[in-house]
């Protein structure tokens, strides 16, 4: 037995690891195989070592891929705080710090005697911030599920709100009712990410009265926001129509802001007001809230009488051009448009089962047949042009005959609605003959006409073809044809009969009732044309309770003269003793507005009856009172009415007699 052992010795010690260097290493010292160990104790050659060898080439491969794990973790650490360092310093510094916005309040709407039209309610809106939504998925669900069921929601729609508009500030819901306010607010600190913010809301007072004047306020777009970042936020309601459109950037409030810090745990640490929060600018409008009530009283009293649906009135100031009132009918509830309201509603108003446009503004964007009301323009621009003497009487029949220039045996009647007999210009004004200013207008036998041109070229001296600059959205141009036109457009040429038509307010002219009015303001005050003006004063009532000595004024409006002394005065005085004489009947059998004689003050008026077809009228009247001192200018415009009646006559007789006897 002893014999083999030295076979055995031999044996490994050929298997010995041989290395290039002068010394052995015995690598197998670090990683010893254990169970050799333990044969090598068995056999007896405990004191030999079994050399277990190690590839160099690993050894060099694991040391450089160490090198390069440890470069690649410096150059990230590199990029991070020096190149990048910045960057993450802003942003960490963005969810340590969060800006909230400090409710401000919207400006209010009084009339000119300081009652107020316009409010603002509180309301609550629910908002969401979606940076800052918990980055666990767990934890984001459990959230948006206590929000959803809070709001009574489907939680899959508010994931798929956030999933539309997934970054910044989503509106979640609007005016909350008191029950969902107070469980939201119970669990608004756990509810990560979602605010709930105290906003406001308009309420109209007697809505349907000052809806076209007032106008509306509706949500803003995300175009708008973008347009504006640091004024307006997504809950925001701006001007859509109205003066609150007009005067958007006065009455907008400008919300404070307030820096909120907070910890890694989301906790407040502090709280820091770095703007704080401003009003909007407030407006006093030249509206007499009364009398804007009484006139849609009477017109609405009047269609409802002649079956008719669509009228207008406008009432001016002729020394400064402020709207003392403007009805459109129909009209509309403009509380609609505000959160909260009745849907079904505003769906109705918004389809118009009816098609009466009662969102049209027929008083500033309207254009109509005038008939009569345009003869004062006529007269004054025919006494300007010194065409006819004024006290000139031409015997005026039934009408007039023009022959056929080119077959004289065919003859072409424009027919009065009346035989006037003698009548000089005050008398035609005053009895409205269609014979006379066929006459003055296209000119007639022995009597020479102003023609097209130079009508035109008056009809524009009093604003008839140009926007009257009021301060409300949406306003539209009159229109007065002429020969190029018609040739363009009906590839005619311009016949006496479109000269005759035009002087008596028929054909082709198309008129806004703010245009009519205007110009008859000019007659009132001695020849200045005025630019309409709604707001009064731009006023600061943020700080004091709104009174006539506590108003701090911003902005006075002064009169807008866009021109004057185009007809001369005394020409001028001419055309309003016509329009005297029609009310008081003096050598006028036939007046036109005799019945306005009984108002408390004097009067000048003029009628018209534009003639549409099928026995269909726009019935006009211009009134301004008192004679001799202008103080009010008085158009009223009903639509498409069936027969010759005098609908509006009436109607500016009751709102004139309530307004100089209140």
């Amino acid at each position: 037995m002893n014999q083999r052992f030295p076979i055995r010795s031999k044996e490994f010690e050929n298997r010995r690891v041989k290395l290039s260097q002068d010394s052995e290493i015995e690598p197998h010292e670090v990683l010893l195989d254990s169970l050799y160990q333990k044969r090598e104790k068995e056999s007896g050659f405990s004191g030999r070592k079994l050399e277990v060898p190690l590839l160099q080439k690993v050894l060099r491969g694991f040391f450089i891929f160490c090198f390069l794990i440890i470069s690649a973790l410096f150059i990230k650490t590199f990029q991070l705080q020096i190149i990048d360092g910045k960057k993450y310093l802003a942003l960490a510094g963005d969810n340590k710090f969060i800006t909230q916005q400090l409710q401000a309040e919207r400006g209010v709407i009084y009339d000119r005697n300081l009652e107020q039209l316009v409010f603002n309610q509180p309301s609550f809106d629910l908002l969401l911030n979606v940076n800052l939504l918990p980055k666990s998925e767990d934890a984001k669900t459990n959230v948006l599920k206590e929000v959803a069921a809070a709001l009574k929601k489907d939680v899959k729609d508010l994931e798929q709100k956030i999933k539309d508009e997934n970054d910044g500030e989503i509106l979640v819901a609007e005016n909350l009712d008191h029950e969902t306010l107070v469980l939201l607010e119970s669990k608004i600190n756990d509810l990560t990410g979602f605010q709930v913010k105290n906003n406001h809301i308009r309420y109209y007072k007697d809505s349907n009265v000052f809806s076209h004047l007032v106008g509306y306020t509706g949500k803003i777009n995300n175009e708008e926001i973008k347009a504006n970042p640091e004024v307006y936020a997504m809950s925001d309601y701006v001007g859509r129509t109205g003066v609150e459109n007009f005067y958007e950037d006065s009455l907008r409030k400008n919300s404070g802001k307030m820096r909120v810090e907070k910890d890694v745990r989301g906790n407040v640490v502090a709280k820091e007001i770095s703007q704080f929060p401003e009003s909007g600018k407030s407006l006093v409008l030249w509206l007499d809230a009364g009398l804007q009530r009484k006139a849609q009283e009477e017109l609405e009293k009047v269609l409802a009488n002649i079956g008719g649906k669509k009228a207008v009135i406008v009432a001016l100031d002729p020394n400064t051009g402020g709207v003392l009132a403007l009805v459109s009918l129909p009209s509309f509830d403009n509380n609609l448009f505000q959160k909260g309201a009745d849907q079904k509603a505003l769906k109705t108003l918004l389809e118009d089962p009816l098609l009466t446009q009662p969102l049209f503004n027929r008083a500033i964007s309207g254009g109509y047949l005038v008939g009569s009301t345009i003869k004062p323009l006529i007269a004054s621009a025919a006494l300007q042009e010194k065409i006819i003497n004024p006290d000139k009487k031409i015997n005026a029949g039934a009408y007039i005959e023009i022959p056929n220039r080119y077959d004289p045996e065919i003859t072409y009647r424009f027919k009065d609605w009346a035989v006037h007999g003698w009548t000089d210009l005050r008398k035609a004004i005053a009895e409205s003959s269609n014979y006379y200013f066929y006459t003055i207008g296209g000119g007639y036998q022995d009597q020479q006409g102003l023609g097209p041109t130079r009508i035109k070229k008056y009809l524009e001296f009093f604003g008839w073809s140009e926007k009257t600059g009021i301060d409300l959205a949406g306003e539209t141009a009159g229109f007065i044809p002429n020969k190029d036109w018609k040739k363009i457009k009906m590839n005619e040429g311009w016949w006496d009969g479109d000269t005759y038509n035009l002087s008596i307010g028929q054909g082709f002219i198309q008129i806004t009732p703010i245009e009519v009015a205007r110009a008859f303001a000019a007659i009132a005050n001695g020849g200045k044309l005025l630019s309409p003006q709604v707001v009064q004063k731009i006023v600061d009532t943020s700080e004091s309770r709104i009174s006539t000595s506590s108003l701090k004024i911003i902005k006075e409006m002064t009169p807008k003269i866009v021109r004057e002394n185009f007809i001369d005065p005394q020409n001028l005085q001419i055309v309003r003793e016509g329009m005297r004489q029609a009310v008081t009947g003096q050598n006028s059998p036939l007046a036109s507005s005799i019945s306005l004689n009984s108002l408390p003050v004097s009067s000048a008026a003029k009628t018209g009856t534009a003639e549409l077809g099928g026995n269909r009228y726009n019935n006009w009247v211009t009134v301004f009172a008192p004679y001799e001192k202008p103080e009010i200018v008085l158009t009223v415009m009903i639509e498409n009415i069936q027969g010759v009646q005098a609908a509006a006559l009436p109607v500016a007789k009751a709102v004139l007699e309530w307004y100089f006897s209140k």
